[in-house]
């Protein structure tokens, strides 16, 4: 699709055509608990302009978020950016200290926050903030302003005095007219290989990935179906898809508020039944392992499918299994934020699953590239999404993996008050993603790993850890697992399966020598420069990133015996 110079068009704009035509909408529920209608996120984006205003917030001021996917978080971020002030979504999970670092850092003005999260945070070590509120009902939990504490103690008479008639759609005046390179949202990265940095969003960017779904799925999407959240809007992949998109196209979404177990997740799918169905791999990947594998690895059931005409009957019988459980309405999974396990895709491509592999990136908020299930290439993460251009910095883009530049409209301005990672990523007019991959000559590109994630062979050889996981988490009783390197020597740090430990009684003994079987499997189908010396089993479930994604730089130093 050609429209890299495609001129982009007002986001508030989006927002605010949205609810004039879809007012009597359900708009953003927490699943099981309540409903906001679009009149109703209306109602609250006027409130919250009138306490902006009367506080002395300005546009460009920051105002920062923290708390679990909920309607409220919703509609207070809608408020912030059709007021012209610049979002700062901080993920709940993080660390009270991390969530001091970043309010500091993003020089916030105020701060949403949830109130169990409040609890746990020390006001005094946010010291320029002018004002903490609830994020459930916007009560003030500490005001070091009069006008603040004027505006909210006075938000209900100044609203009525404001519209003092019933409050209707015609009342809405056109909301903060957004420029392409104006900052929207500064989103604070929690990657895997280091510490967070803070992506500077342009409205540009928001537009564009809205257009970009738009364009993808507008056709197969209409008014008024369901989407449900599982992803952390404080990250761009769920804020942009699950969220952004979902809103401004009229769709009603559904937050899971609690914890997403596959008990929780899979009774919401059945009673939600949403139009598309947006996960990160590890969502996936347990799905298929425990409904779908099983089955698979049943002997008569391998003899089966290889007879033809029987063997059809049978993939899509389990196809569609896997597609009622997971709903049974979506017109595709779009499986994003990290790889893809090669077993776990295999059987999704053999048995005819809707499914596709796209590839993002905060500082691309987040697309690069997608392809539609039915011309998505197996083993790839798409082709370049319209507006962004990719190429491979290598001598041999189609065979030689090398890193992968992006540019176009979705790229970020560059990282909040740091010029010099600014610097580092941004060259040329190159986004540098530190990601290696290829690109076939049809444009589908394939990834083999994170540049900063590449190790050395004795001989010179390079090796992609990530490639050696793939293939070690297939193997038995392991749940996740990282590729390290010792000097010349490899090894794997495995978290076991705790659920297949636990129904078998296995000890520890027992646990150390499957894990010894496995090395000796794994160390057959790999080449002999990058086989792992040994095993070490974890006892603990590794640390993850919000895309839940591990945190592979906490490991690298883990002691081996």
């Amino acid at each position: 699709m050609e429209t890299q110079n495609q001129t982009p068009g007002s986001f508030n704009q989006l927002i605010f055509d949205a609810i004039q035509q879809c007012w009597d909408c359900d708009s953003m529920s927490d699943y099981g608990v309540s409903t906001l209608q679009y009149k109703d996120v209306a109602r609250i984006i006027e409130k919250l302009h009138i306490l902006f205003e009367h506080s002395g917030v300005k546009p460009g001021d920051k105002v920062a978020l923290c708390g679990k996917n909920q309607s409220r978080w919703g509609a207070a971020f809608y408020a912030i950016i059709t007021y012209g002030a610049v979002a700062v979504p901080v993920l709940h999970e993080f660390h009270p200290q991390s969530i001091h670092d970043i309010v500091n850092h993003s020089d916030a003005k105020l701060l949403f926050v949830e109130d169990k999260i409040y609890e746990n945070l020390d006001e005094k070590l946010m010291p320029h903030l002018e004002g903490i509120l609830s994020i459930i009902d916007y009560h003030l939990f500490v005001s070091r302003s009069e006008q603040l504490t004027f505006a909210r103690e006075n938000l209900n008479r100044l609203f009525g005095e404001k519209f003092p008639m019933n409050f209707r759609k015609h009342h809405i005046k056109p909301y903060h007219q957004d420029q392409p390179e104006e900052m929207a949202i500064i989103n604070y990265t929690s990657g895997s290989t280091g510490n967070s940095k803070g992506v500077m969003i342009p409205y540009r960017a928001l537009w564009s990935n809205r257009q970009f779904a738009e364009e993808v799925l507008g056709n197969v999407i209409v008014h008024g179906q369901n989407m449900l959240a599982m992803l952390p809007l404080a990250h761009t992949y769920g804020m942009a898809y699950d969220f952004l998109y979902a809103f401004t196209k009229g769709i009603h979404i559904h937050f899971l508020t609690k914890l997403a177990s596959p008990t929780v997740l899979l009774k919401a799918l059945a009673e939600i039944k949403p139009c598309v169905v947006i996960v990160v791999p590890l969502i996936i990947e347990k799905v298929v392992r425990k409904a779908v594998l099983p089955k698979l690895q049943d002997p008569k059931v391998r003899l089966l499918m290889m007879t033809p005409v029987i063997g059809d009957r049978i993939r899509k019988k389990i196809c569609e299994g896997l597609t009622n459980a997971l709903g049974g309405n979506f017109y595709e999974v779009i499986i994003g934020g990290s790889a893809l396990n090669k077993e776990v895709e295999d059987v999704l491509h053999d048995i005819g699953f809707h499914y596709t592999v796209g590839y993002g990136a905060t500082e691309c908020s987040p697309i690069l590239a997608y392809s539609d299930y039915k011309t998505f290439a197996k083993g790839s993460c798409g082709r370049p999404a319209p507006r962004m251009e990719l190429k491979i910095n290598s001598v041999d883009p189609e065979n030689v993996p090398g890193e992968i530049l992006a540019r176009g409209m979705n790229v970020m301005l560059g990282y909040y008050k740091n010029e010099s990672a600014t610097a580092e990523t941004l060259k040329d007019g190159w986004y540098h993603t530190g990601d290696l991959g290829i690109m076939d000559a049809e444009g589908n590109v394939f990834i083999k790993g994170r540049s900063k994630n590449m190790l050395l062979g004795a001989n010179g050889q390079n090796v992609y850890p990530e490639e050696i996981e793939d293939k070690l988490v297939g193997l038995p009783f392991v749940s996740e697992c990282v590729v390290i390197q010792k000097g010349e020597k490899f090894y794997g740090l495995v978290y076991p399966d705790p659920d297949k430990v636990k129904e078998l009684g296995l000890s520890r003994p027992d646990l150390e020598a499957i894990m010894e079987q496995n090395r000796k499997e794994l160390n057959l189908i790999i080449p002999a420069y990058c086989t792992l010396s040994g095993i070490r089993i974890m006892d603990e479930e590794f640390e993850k990133t919000p895309k839940k994604s591990i945190r592979r730089f906490k490991y690298m130093d883990y002691p081996i015996d």
